[in-house]
């Protein structure tokens, strides 16, 4: 039973651990103390559903958490297996919200709008930024995308000389020099993998070792439980098993960490913005449920929910933008 009862301790403090450092990163961040007061009105309650982005999945269940404070008898299915699950729901009209840590491609607009005659609206909720992730006893601090490009792809647009399969070819000595790197990454449904593919290996082929996986924990699970692993997800997954490295846009580039100061002053190569997408009839007020969910999300509160589960808060420029687009 001993062994068991050591486990269970570390499990107990493991979890205590990363609560400590998702708070403390949450600390760290400064919600912009301009952005609007959610205000409550009356008689929003019913039923909505939410089906779309992995990445997303935890950040919309608190969103809806703090959301049923104002408005108890409000009930929002949240549901997130791959960003691209969003588009085909608000066509079919199963889910009224559809959260996407990417934008929506031209061919998923063109059928939006050949079901409605208009295109949906986008609705930024947040920023991230994308981590690449390394096991915590990994000593590399930093890579340049086309040494990302080289470990992930097999087609290497961005022009590195030579494949990289070894830890050692990325300047480790010792134990590490002659150990293969162990790729993780998303599946093909995930936002976050065809932002990767498209912003580190410009649309190139991942190669066909890249295990794949289906959500962004999972990711962050095979690399702690994997010495020699590296892989990529957002931000906010990051625990005391993994360190995210340090990004620069090209090998010998300053590198930088996906900090707010960073992502914000653009020197983060890997950041982007997280979307809601909805239906929204030009020249018609939206359905009041979905119009103050989104009010809520673009608000003082809301975006403190962001800070919370790891992500960045949005500017109040940004929320002003975002908001006119509700009326």
């Amino acid at each position: 039973m001993e062994p068991l009862k050591r486990s269970g301790f570390t499990f107990i403090r493991l979890w205590v651990i990363l609560g400590l450092l998702t708070h403390l990163w949450a600390q760290s961040i400064q919600v912009d103390a301009d952005l609007p007061r959610y205000k409550k009105v009356r008689g929003i309650r019913g039923n909505a559903n939410s089906i779309g982005s992995d990445t997303m999945n935890n950040l919309m269940t608190l969103w809806l958490e703090g959301f049923k404070k104002y408005y108890p008898m409000v009930n929002i299915q949240v549901e997130g297996k791959g960003s691209s699950t969003a588009p085909p729901a608000l066509i079919e009209g199963i889910a009224q919200f559809g959260p996407m840590s990417r934008k929506m491609k031209a061919k998923e607009v063109d059928a939006f709008e050949k079901k409605y005659g208009f295109k949906p609206t986008e609705i930024r909720v947040a920023l991230d930024a994308l981590a690449v992730f390394v096991n915590r006893d990994n000593p590399l601090d930093c890579l340049s995308l086309e040494e990302l490009d080289a470990i992930f792809s097999s087609t290497r647009k961005r022009g590195y000389p030579e494949n990289i399969t070894r830890w050692g070819q990325l300047g480790l000595t010792g134990a590490w020099s002659n150990k293969p790197i162990s790729i993780f990454g998303r599946n093909s449904a995930s936002g976050t993998y065809g932002f990767f593919k498209k912003i580190v290996l410009r649309k190139g082929d991942y190669k066909n070792i890249v295990k794949e996986q289906p959500g962004s924990a999972s990711v962050v699970q095979g690399i702690t439980e994997d010495r020699y692993a590296i892989g990529y997800s957002g931000i906010g997954y990051i625990t005391s098993g993994v360190k995210a490295l340090a990004l620069a846009k090209k090998k010998g580039a300053p590198c930088y960490h996906g900090t707010y100061e960073n992502v914000i002053a653009k020197k983060y190569p890997l950041s982007r913005y997280l979307y809601i997408y909805i239906v929204k009839t030009p020249n018609k007020p939206l359905d009041p449920l979905v119009r103050e969910f989104l009010k809520f999300v673009l608000s003082y509160e809301g975006q403190k929910i962001v800070a919370k589960d790891g992500y960045l808060p949005l500017p109040a420029k940004v929320v002003q933008e975002e908001r006119m687009k509700l009326q």
